[in-house]
């Protein structure tokens, strides 16, 4: 998808050489790939032409079907004309008029940050007497979700919402799908008949994780653009503006460590701080905007954050984040593990997924220390095992470990994930009085998953504190991430994922280091006993790990004493105690907050139960919050604002209007995981990994429908019909006069069979 997507913008770009700017002359050319030398690593070089096409802050594209409309809409001149139409079709980037960024990081424990961007941009690339689709993409940060979007093109306004799936009067889906996610964290806006030189004024909205290490927090927001959406300085003033607000909602000293832009600090009213960046630019940054803090905390503490429910609230019980900082004492032992890696090797994973797995393999193989011990199981439908028996570490077996890797990670046959996990649990009833822990990676999505966290449960209740920690690893979009979640959950173990192939490597070596560093084991709260309904949204509360923070929400009854005490034990299983001072929070939004992080949680619960209940708890938390979840759907409304009045547009609520012109609902496609595909995980389908298509419809088709298509299918098919649309002048020419020439040799046949059948 991405290398399509790179050569639709690189057409796109191509295209551009037709444009005659204000003042004569066209516009400069794109900058070309850097390492295109013979002599360079065509991996190396191909990875630059892709980074410089490929979105890495919101842009904004016309999407050309017909060359012939590409003009300047201020300076029309005269064009060649230009045959055929372009399929796909290609991509031109629009420059970009006004923007600006405001970023919300809330609670330091919740680690989350609440972006708003808007943005405006010109048609500047097609002539005001044509029109065409434009595509708005936004590459959002870590572990992105996206709240919301609102765009206005004329006297049209498009608004996402997010509707009820059971629910059919709530609007009426009239057209066809129209945006979603391009792969995962890039959402994507298809505005239709945007006509030449218009202004397209958009808002999106979306939540990301912070980035903890060492102690500090990092916000990092996709915001590079490149040098040719930028209009010619002598037409256009630029205006940057950057808004950051951080609201830690703890009492601890926050220390500034470093920014990518020029902020300006705005003020400081106790835990929260603003910052402003505001200035006329030749050229729109350049870089990404980044952000680190540090929360002084020498040692261990936390924080607990209170808030009431709302009127508009699902549940009427009061709302309550229990966080946990690792802080930054470099004396902090962290656990001798005894791990059991789980790696999935069914004929799906054959490419770059299992070489990615292979390669972090090594990277965390290497990253264990003297004094733990390990095992590894390669498994489809049978199982291959490293050793019998859990191997201490040292370098003699990592060298083995690694060498048989290479021999038998080999990708086929199918799935089973009861089987490994229970040979796992057998392996680690005797860990050396090392925390056991296993790690289950996998891409695929087996029969009989309810079954095994039912099994799993009861194996690790029998066990008590010496149970496993199980740990889970989604590749792809054909496993249950809810079933993997559900079992990292009930193993106090730690979640994670990757949707496409760049990215696993990454993640998982990420994953590995934080469910490998735990410093704080068997968390529990002392005096919640005497709380009614006292209920946590996680099914057990996981272990405290030096490289991220413990966040754990839940709902009460009741009212909390002014300090909690956490509990556990450290690696030399001695007890420690960290005091927790209840606060309650005002400025901090913590059910927005939140959210995404309930909702998963309660969506994997009432997977698991097939709860109907909890099903109605998440379709609530999701229309609420405005985020897209497994029993909703999220839909792009079109509004004529010439068409309503104004006390309507004003509330902006999705309710049936009585004429379907004045509001179109499209739906938005591949916001949800869904809850896994066996079928696709026993025929080992490989196309899980975030390649997702964007079909588009094309001018030549729509004319060529009822007979005529069935014609076209019979007689020279569709391949034909494309390929005649690509053909340049040149080719044509030839063609014809080709053709000429056998009608020509054909009719001189016939004549001399006449003439000579005459003369006999």
């Amino acid at each position: 998808m991405e290398e399509a997507f790179a050569r639709a913008v690189d057409d796109g770009l191509k295209l551009t050489k037709r444009l005659i700017m204000p003042g004569g002359g066209g516009l400069p050319p794109p900058r070309p790939p850097h390492g295109m030398d013979r002599d360079d690593d065509p991996g190396a070089a191909q990875a630059a032409w892709l980074r410089r096409l490929l979105p890495a802050s919101p842009m904004a594209y016309a999407v050309v079907v017909d060359p012939g409309a590409v003009d300047s809409p201020d300076v029309p001149s005269y064009q060649p004309h230009v045959y055929g139409r372009l399929d796909p079709p290609a991509l031109i980037p629009l420059q970009m008029r006004e923007v600006e960024l405001r970023v919300d990081c809330a609670a330091a424990g919740c680690a989350t940050a609440e972006v708003a961007l808007r943005a405006r941009w010109w048609v500047h690339c097609v002539t005001r007497s044509r029109a065409c689709h434009c595509r708005i993409v936004v590459p959002m940060g870590h572990q992105g979700s996206i709240l919301g979007a609102e765009v206005t093109v004329g006297k049209r306004s498009y608004n996402t919402h997010v509707i009820d799936t059971e629910d059919n009067s709530a609007v009426k889906i009239s057209l066809p799908e129209n945006g979603g996610l391009l792969k995962q964290e890039w959402f994507s806006l298809t505005i239709p008949e945007v006509g030449g030189g218009e202004d397209i004024f958009a808002t999106i909205r979306w939540s990301q994780k912070l980035l903890y290490s060492n102690g500090q927090f990092s916000v990092e927001v996709p915001f590079c653009f490149p040098q040719f959406v930028n209009p010619l300085p002598k037409v256009f003033m630029k205006k940057e503006k950057i808004q950051l607000t951080i609201n830690c909602g703890v009492s601890k000293e926050v220390i500034l460590q470093g920014t990518s832009h020029p902020l300006k600090e705005k003020g400081r009213h106790g835990d929260k701080l603003s910052f402003l960046h505001e200035a006329a630019v030749e050229n729109w940054s350049t870089k990404d905007f980044t952000f680190t803090y540090t929360v002084y905390s020498g040692d261990l503490s936390g924080g607990v954050l209170v808030q009431p429910s709302t009127l508009r609230d699902y549940d009427d019980r009061d709302m309550f984040c229990l966080f946990l900082l690792p802080g930054n004492n470099e004396n902090r032992k962290v656990f001798r593990k005894a791990v059991v890696y789980l790696v999935d090797t069914s004929g799906s994973m054959q490419g770059k997924p299992l070489e990615s797995v292979k390669n972090a393999m090594s990277t965390a193989l290497s990253d264990l220390i003297q004094g733990d011990f390990f095992n590894i199981i390669a498994f489809n439908d049978e199982l291959h095992s490293f050793s019998s028996c859990l191997e201490q570490v040292n370098d003699k077996t990592i060298e083995s470990a690694i060498e048989w890797m290479n021999l038998n990670f080999v990708a086929q046959g199918g799935t089973d994930i009861m089987h490994p996990l229970s040979e796992a649990m057998t392996l680690l009833s005797n860990s050396h009085d090392a925390l056991p822990q296993i790690y289950l990676v996998t891409d695929g999505s087996v029969d009989d998953e309810r079954n095994i966290c039912h099994t799993v449960k009861t194996q690790l209740m029998n066990r008590g504190s010496k149970s496993p920690r199980i740990s889970t690893f989604g590749l792809g979009s054909y496993c249950n991430h809810y079933f993997l979640r559900m079992l990292a959950s009930i193993g106090k173990g730690h979640y994670a994922a990757a949707f496409d192939t760049g990215s696993i490597e990454g993640r998982l070596v990420q994953w590995f280091q934080k469910a490998s560093s735990t410093v704080v084991s068997n968390i529990s709260i002392d005096a919640i006993k005497h709380i009614q309904d006292f209920e946590v949204d996680s099914e057990y509360i996981p272990d405290i790990s030096a490289k991220y923070p413990l966040c754990v929400s839940g709902r009460y009854h009741g009212k909390l004493p002014e300090t909690l005490i956490a509990k556990g034990h450290l690696a030399d299983m001695s007890e420690i105690s960290i005091e927790l001072k209840v606060q309650h929070v005002k400025d901090i939004p913590l059910d927005k907050v939140l959210a995404k992080q309930q909702m998963d949680l309660l969506t994997a619960k009432a997977w698991l139960l097939e709860n109907k209940e909890l099903e109605r708890k998440v379709v609530k938390l999701s229309i609420q919050n405005s985020l897209p979840s497994e029993y909703t759907r999220m839909v792009l409304l079109q509004t004529n604002l010439d068409k309503i009045d104004p006390a309507q547009q004003a509330k902006n609520k999705p309710t049936k209007q009585s004429s379907p012109d004045e509001r179109s609902a499209m739906p938005l496609r591949g916001l949800t995981l869904g809850f896994g595909d066996v079928v696709a995980t026993r025929e080992n389908l490989t196309a899980g990994f975030g390649d997702i298509e964007v079909h588009e419809r094309f001018e030549i088709f729509d004319k060529a429908v009822g007979c005529c298509s069935r014609m076209a299918d019979c007689f020279c098919c569709m391949c034909f019909i494309k390929a005649c649309s690509k053909m340049n002048d040149q080719c044509a020419i030839v063609m014809a006069q080709a053709c000429a020439a056998i009608a020509c040799l054909g009719c001189f046949e016939c004549c001399s069979e006449l003439c000579c059948g005459g003369a006999n």
